[in-house]
């Protein structure tokens, strides 16, 4: 009787290990779906939980460049690569506005990142800094000049369009120090940035500028609290940004960038 009750309760035993036991394959490819997403990828998850995500990002590049009138640029704002990064400058989200992500700037896809770092690593809680801002402060002979050198772009963040969103939860890093990358608020706290690139740079800051309003996500003195500026209609300041052509802004036309000459 005694052997017959340890029969079974083996049998069960086995029954159970078996039921539980994944195949080599089952095995195989859920470490490789573990490393595909990596610790990095886990980690940024839970800093991107409050964000936008990549279908937010595609809905808002079509609709930003009807808001507020004309983008200006070589395209209005309507072939712009977008990208978030969160508080630790991880990569959450990109999206491009085309049906076909080869169909815009490639090269945007990097840019619209490193934006997006630049703008969310050079703000505070107390002072949002566009990348607009930063452009006279970068340039040789200013208190910035150089400060691209120690951020440079993480290669691995180089993909091709259709793989865009493999660098989720990525710190790819650069240093952009022209229109197209804004920093992110909730309240008083700066939660990330967000990087806009396709066109020319004072276009990318209107349709980047636009796209944080539509998420609700502008610094505590609003969303004008870092717009670009231009020594033609705001005067000298270390903070101005040169025209650009076809330059509007907020639905005005500002100017264009000088013809070259003598070449």
């Amino acid at each position: 009787m005694r052997i017959a009750i340890i029969v079974a309760a083996l049998v069960a035993a086995a029954g159970c290990s078996s039921g539980n036991a994944k195949s080599p394959a089952e095995t195989q490819s859920g470490s490789a779906g573990d490393q595909s997403r990596g610790p990095k990828q886990g980690a940024a998850a839970a800093g991107c939980r409050d964000l936008p995500g990549a279908d937010d990002l595609k809905k808002w590049l079509r609709q930003a460049p009807g808001e507020g009138g004309d983008a200006g640029g070589l395209f209005s704002g309507k072939m712009e690569w977008a990208a978030i990064v969160n508080r630790q400058g991880e990569i959450c989200a990109t999206a491009v506005a085309t049906d076909e992500a080869a169909s815009a700037w490639p090269g945007s896809q990097a840019i619209a990142k490193a934006k997006a770092y630049t703008a969310n690593a050079f703000s505070t809680d107390t002072l949002p800094l566009s990348t607009a801002r930063l452009y006279t402060l970068t340039q040789p002979g200013h208190s910035l000049w150089g400060v691209a050198q120690p951020n440079a772009f993480n290669v691995d963040c180089l993909v091709s369009p259709q793989d865009a969103r493999k660098t989720d939860g990525k710190v790819c890093g650069g240093a952009i120090a022209f229109g197209g990358g804004v920093p992110l608020y909730k309240g008083k706290t700066r939660v990330g940035g967000l990087g806009v690139s396709g066109d020319t740079a004072c276009a990318d800051h209107e349709i980047a500028k636009r796209m944080r309003h539509l998420a609700n996500l502008d610094p505590e003195k609003g969303a004008f609290a870092d717009d670009i500026t231009y020594t033609s209609a705001d005067g000298p300041s270390p903070f101005t940004h040169p025209l650009c052509a076809n330059t509007w802004r907020n639905g005005k036309k500002i100017g264009d960038e000088a013809n070259a000459s003598g070449y």
